[in-house]
């Protein structure tokens, strides 16, 4: 085990004067750095952080669009042994109001127009602010922590089958071994040029991503989200050779002319996808536009990445490939037996990239964790030659453009509604986002649907807004009371 500044010094001291990032400043200028100056840049926030009283052990909520500070707060935070808490910047009061209140970060660092959505009472830090302090500290010395490899470095919030979020503490060595496993399997080097569109409070994008570009020392741009009438140009110029990215960005991305297509191929060495299943077409729309078959990958949020198709090798469509090397997967039943190869059952994994399980939540973590396995919750099965192919969720987890939707969350909201008698929500396949949620409603007479859609809109992250209403008489239910959500009547747009 070791700390994760042991791996990431490679390139913040020993390619100090290496380029190293591309950007837009707050200001909306361009921004390039080397890695010396990402060094620099963190100690000073580090300092400044500290004179506001932080301590090792602190959770600090960073609730942020992308921008380069969110790199100068993250490694800051490793610096000073601090527990960084990101944040989904689509997250709106009753979401915030619950991981604060979990997490008791010290302080949440926003911006104004963000702090606007935290709930009253948290201590709120404007990040130009933190920056501005950050300056004046110029030549501050890089603090000196004594960290224990298997310290808490993040806390990664991640909705339960109940619809309560539950943070995964994720260590110094979880994110060392996770950065190691794909800079290793994916040959990330630092000839690379990384084009990161991803949102760095999600794993896939902070785990994946930036400990990618810090441990190889390769080259990055970093973007402030991924949009699809800017995708070409972004791509034609920057010239990336890797990429990673969920299955909406490439059926985006096949909507490019095939003159452009074909170019961004050229440039490319290598696609990634994953946080959500690859629809298997748009594996071989991409092949044949773009000349790469994309490398679809299996990680969560609790496990970081357990397994990936082969850099070289069969790139299965509808697999998530083999178990990475130092991470143990196995496919058993609910008793906890192994079952044969090809027959379905729930994936149980172990490694040094597993978490160290649930904050404050001494119940879920005794659920999920067994004899040193963790129950992922999902259900697969795998070939004989290792192959793994997911099946979907014990649970009703609705996967919709890489982000998670639990429909109890927003179940529970309908009910609030006057009129509303019964409710349950879906997941309805949809080309672009690959799931989008569905709301089934029993009502005592007429229902305003644009009330609800405000009230809902109000309270939750527009990714969880439901693409329809639907009326019936009655809900499908068992013997029990459990609703049949498969007899439910179809819908489509």
């Amino acid at each position: 085990m070791s700390c994760l500044l042991d791996l990431l010094d490679d390139a913040l001291i020993g390619s100090a004067a290496r380029a190293a990032l591309e950007a837009v400043d707050a200001e909306g200028a361009p921004l390039t750095l080397t890695f010396g100056q990402l060094e620099t840049r963190s100690n000073c926030v580090a300092a400044a952080l500290s004179a506001r009283g932080l301590v090792a052990g602190d959770r600090l909520g960073i609730f942020l669009l992308n921008r380069v500070e969110i790199i100068d707060l993250w490694l800051a935070t490793v610096k000073l042994g601090l527990i960084a808490v990101p944040t989904n910047v689509l997250y709106r009061e009753r979401e915030l109001r619950h991981i604060v209140s979990d997490a008791e970060p010290k302080a949440v660092v926003t911006t104004p127009d963000l702090a606007a959505h935290l709930p009253p009472g948290t201590a709120a830090w404007n990040v130009d602010d933190i920056m501005r302090e950050a300056r004046a500290l110029e030549g501050a010395t890089r603090p000196i922590v004594s960290l224990d490899a298997d310290a808490p470095a993040a806390l990664i919030y991640t909705s339960g089958t109940t619809g309560a979020a539950k943070g995964a503490i994720l260590t110094h060595d979880n994110f060392t071994a996770n950065a190691r496993t794909i800079v290793e399997a994916w040959r990330i080097s630092d000839a690379d040029r990384f084009l990161c569109a991803l949102p760095l409070f999600h794993v896939h994008g902070l785990g994946n991503g930036i400990h990618a570009w810090l441990a190889s020392g390769c080259h990055m741009k970093l973007v402030e989200r991924f949009e699809g009438a800017r995708a070409e140009s972004l791509f034609l110029q920057y010239e990336p050779t890797l990429f990673f990215g969920v299955p909406t960005m490439y059926v985006r991305l096949l909507e490019l002319p095939a003159a452009s297509a074909v170019a961004i191929g050229r440039h490319a060495r290598l696609f990634v996808s994953g946080s959500a299943p690859l629809p298997p077409h748009v594996l071989e729309s991409f092949r044949e536009c773009y000349g790469h078959a994309i490398l679809e990958r299996y990680g969560m949020t609790e496990t970081l990445m357990n397994a990936g198709n082969p850099y070289d090798g069969d790139r299965r469509a509808g697999t998530v490939g083999r178990a990475f090397r130092g991470v143990d997967i196995r496919i058993r039943d609910e008793s906890g037996l192994d079952m044969p190869d090809t027959t379905s059952g729930e994936l149980w994994v172990r490694g040094p990239n597993v978490c160290k399980g649930y904050w404050r939540r001494a119940d879920a973590t005794a659920a999920s964790f067994v004899d040193g396995w963790f129950r992922t919750g999902d259900l697969g099965t795998r070939d004989v030659d290792g192959y793994i192919t997911l099946q979907g969720r014990r649970s009703e987890l609705i996967i919709s453009g890489g982000f998670n939707i639990y429909p109890r969350e927003i179940e529970e909201l309908l009910l609030e509604q006057p009129g509303v008698r019964e409710a349950t929500v879906v997941g309805v396949a949809d080309k672009v986002r690959g799931e989008v949620p569905v709301a089934y409603v029993v009502s005592d007479g007429q229902l305003d649907d644009q009330a609800i859609e405000r009230h809902l809109r109000s309270q939750l992250a527009s990714f969880k807004l439901p693409r329809a209403f639907v009326r019936v008489d009655s809900l499908p239910r068992t013997a029990l009371g459990k609703v049949q959500k498969h007899l439910l009547p179809p819908w489509t747009p």
